[in-house]
């Protein structure tokens, strides 16, 4: 049974497969690369392993928070290889997880991870990761301003995929500098280890209706509900 892991919330799509006893991951880097390449990668490394894609019987994805059609390639190539086929688990992690855990010292501690959520914001999740496995701290990841992290303690690591300017505020806000740059961009093979880890990820029970966590309204649902002065009714598309 081969599992494949996806996860396209930051500038790096990054694929893996496993057969148990091969792990290969191959990645593109730049956000627009994403759409046209990321099944190309899916294919290419399915075939390296030896295995065809009717051999799937686990597909991980990151959930976000993160680029709008980036999350949404993932998601896509999730759903069509469980559509229909019950014996597929799909399961989900958050992104901002898949980057951060290989930075953490090997005893664990505290893992805070970071992207930019533009506007001078940052999308921030926090978890403490032990033993017993990894518990989030405060709630889901969400967006905030650097200067309010002071709210995650002191964490042993911190990891972002953010400029160099909301470093700086990250580091004044936490007294601890963040790993930055390409060393903050997610690996899929470390989404296979969050498989294994309790509280590492989640099953997706629905399928059909499930979303990954976008961090904040689509451009078009914030117009739409400035214009009408309500949250927008139904987000959700129900065909037929």
């Amino acid at each position: 049974m081969i599992t494949l892991a996806i996860d396209t919330a930051t500038a790096r799509c990054t694929v893996a497969v496993t057969d148990v006893t091969t792990r290969l991951e191959a990645h593109v880097d730049g956000a627009r690369r994403h759409t046209r390449e990321a099944l190309g990668l899916v294919d290419r490394l399915i075939r390296d392993i030896g295995a065809e894609p009717g051999d799937i019987g686990v597909v991980l994805s990151g959930d976000g928070p993160g680029s709008f059609t980036g999350l949404r390639v993932a998601t896509s190539i999730a759903k069509a290889l469980v559509w229909g086929r019950p014996a597929v688990a799909w399961r989900v992690a958050p992104s901002l997880l898949i980057q951060g855990l290989p930075h953490l010292p090997t005893a664990g501690g505290r893992l805070l991870a970071l992207s930019d959520a533009l506007r001078g914001d940052v999308y921030a999740g926090c978890w403490d990761i032990g033993p017993d496995g990894i518990v989030p701290v405060g709630g889901p990841p969400r967006s905030m301003s650097p200067t309010d992290l002071a709210v995650f303690g002191s964490p042993s690591a911190i990891v972002g995929d953010i400029s160099e300017q909301l470093a700086d505020a990250v580091q004044a806000a936490t007294a601890v500098a963040p790993v930055t740059g390409t060393e903050a961009l997610p690996d899929a093979r470390t989404l296979l280890l969050l498989a294994d880890i309790p509280g590492g990820s989640e099953p997706v029970a629905d399928p059909g209706r499930w979303t990954p966590t976008y961090g904040r309204p689509v451009e078009a649902q914030a117009v739409w509900e400035r214009k009408h002065g309500r949250a927008l009714p139904d987000q959700t598309y129900r065909p037929g």
